[in-house]
């Protein structure tokens, strides 16, 4: 079923967080804008998701402050009173998201079908996107431009960056040299590898030659985390965590020659620029929830931990399970992330 055989007038997309999710999102609206450049396209989305796509040609961006509580839906519901959008795009299945929907006036609903939806998303649609048989949340998302009409739906990203933001980046890398951007810390502690395996990581790839960078946001996780890392290297690596905006960071991803991070935005962001990433993965699977262009180079324990875990193979349980173990990084050892650096530069030609 598709629901246009010609471009509609206007959509509304309902994508509030988080980073990478987002960056997901900015593939799926950008595959639709090819085939329908003239539909005018209405994107909610949170305070600092909206700093990332605020500048995305064709698309009005509207904030929604979850942290004003009910003040912050009736200031989102007033913004949009005098919109009627041919369909609303609510690909997120939040119940908070879900509440958004109730004053969007929109003739179709679109949501998740059985398969992907939770909390309650399929009482606020009446258009369920069939889910694909590829598990990755991409191509979750994908259907719904599937589902629109739209024919093509290969993913391609355009996030754009100021002048300023070049410049900031360029002055951080180095110019006779590989540079290598590493994003250390999730927003979550469970997420993070070992400082300990990083210190080694940037000790083999120093040794071959490259620059090192640390990048991050001003987390208190993701400061103590760098400090941590720098205690234990003897190598020069510039430690820029916190000192870079959201666009800075997507320029520094953009102009690096690779990337290795956790499970979390930076490593969608460096995806969304066609920066090679090396995820490092446990919690999640990476066939669902990694960089989708790079999934072959990511380092997973997610299987070895989940058997552990639950005494079955992941083909076994849910597509979304996740590993709760707490110290389920710790399964990944430094050889198998520098044996990875190792593969991905020679075959990228990165010496």
């Amino acid at each position: 079923m598709t629901l246009f055989s010609s471009a509609p007038k206007s959509l509304c997309i309902l994508r509030l967080s988080a980073i990478g999710d987002v960056c997901n999102t900015v593939a799926t609206v950008q595959a639709i804008q090819r085939q329908w450049p003239t539909t005018e396209i209405v994107w909610i989305t949170g305070q600092l998701e909206a700093k990332l796509i605020e500048d995305l040609s064709g698309i009005k961006v509207v904030i929604f402050d979850k942290k004003k509580g009910w003040q912050g839906y009736k200031k989102l519901w007033a913004e949009l009173k005098s919109y009627k959008f041919d369909a609303l795009l609510h690909m997120q299945y939040a119940f908070r998201a879900s509440i958004a929907t109730l004053g969007i006036k929109a003739k179709y609903k679109l949501g998740f079908d059985a398969v992907r939806s939770q909390d309650f998303q399929s009482l606020f649609t009446n258009v369920k996107v069939p889910s694909p048989s590829s598990m990755h949340v991409l191509d979750g998302l994908l259907a719904f431009g599937k589902t629109l009409g739209v024919t093509d739906m290969s993913p391609s990203w355009k996030i754009d960056y100021s002048a300023s933001d070049s410049a900031w980046a360029v002055s951080k890398l180095a110019t006779d040299k590989r540079n290598l951007v590493l994003v250390p810390a999730a927003s979550k502690a469970y997420k993070n590898w070992t400082a300990e395996g990083y210190a080694q990581t940037i000790q083999h790839a120093h040794q071959l030659g490259w620059n090192i960078i640390l990048a991050g946001s001003p987390a208190q996780i993701e400061l103590d985390l760098a400090k941590e890392i720098e205690e234990l290297i003897d190598v020069p690596a510039n430690n820029l965590v916190g000192k870079s905006s959201l666009k800075e960071m997507l320029a520094l991803l953009d102009k690096a020659d690779l990337v290795i991070a956790p499970d979390t935005g930076p490593a969608h962001m460096a995806n969304a620029v066609n920066t090679p990433v090396i995820g490092l993965y446990a919690h999640h699977n990476p066939e669902r929830t990694g960089p989708y262009q790079y999934r072959q180079y990511v380092v997973s324990a997610y299987e070895e931990a989940i058997q552990a875990e639950t005494g079955k193979p992941s083909s076994e349980l849910s597509w979304r399970a996740r590993v709760k173990d707490k110290s389920a990084m710790q399964r990944i050892q430094p050889q198998q992330v520098i044996a990875m650096f190792d593969k991905v530069t020679t075959e990228l030609d990165l010496h």
